[in-house]
């Protein structure tokens, strides 16, 4: 029997929401600020102007004030971007990091996410195994809700069912008095 059948298929409860909440709060929004500055400084023809690993968190406040060359170890030699350009930047940045996230999130959540679908194959995988012939041979057993059984004994019992139970109903309709 499959492992993931015995256990509880909602293994989450807090972590995935706090997991959310730090990417959704700190971690979009520093990338965006540091990417909207490399994007503005650009620009302006100040260069690539990326701030030092250890001065990722430093540097926000900096940031958050307009400043473009907060954090910037080497200050760039030319003209950094204006505050108006940081923040749009920073905005823009920001806005298309959040849309790749959920994205990202809604993909992850579709193929494997708690609710995923266990031991199902794919259309590929099922012609791979079993062959064309044999998809088309067995359908009824496959998918029987869209292809029942079909056989001449079954058409049969229906049609003489069907009969019978039409005559009982002609009869049950004439004895009826109005």
């Amino acid at each position: 029997m499959q492992r993931e059948r015995r256990e509880n298929p909602y293994p989450f409860d807090w972590q995935l929401a706090a997991g959310v909440a730090v990417a959704a709060l700190v971690v979009v929004p520093t990338l965006g600020l540091h990417l909207g500055r490399l994007l503005a400084n650009l620009t302006a023809g100040a260069g690539m102007t990326v701030a030092a690993q250890d001065q990722i968190f430093t540097s926000l406040p900096g940031l958050i004030r307009g400043d473009a060359a907060a954090g910037l170890d080497p200050a760039p030699g030319r003209e950094v971007a204006t505050t108006s350009a940081l923040w749009a930047w920073s905005a823009a940045a920001t806005l298309a990091l959040t849309v790749l996230a959920i994205a990202a999130t809604t993909w992850w959540w579709q193929r494997q996410g708690p609710g995923k679908v266990l031991g199902m194959a794919t259309r590929a995988e099922a012609e791979q195994l079993l062959g064309h012939s044999r998809l088309r041979k067995h359908r009824h057993v496959i998918c029987p809700d869209l292809y029942p059984r079909r056989r001449l004994a079954d058409a049969l019992v229906g049609i003489v069912t069907r009969s019978h139970h039409d005559a009982v109903d002609d009869a049950s309709r004439e004895t009826q008095t109005w």
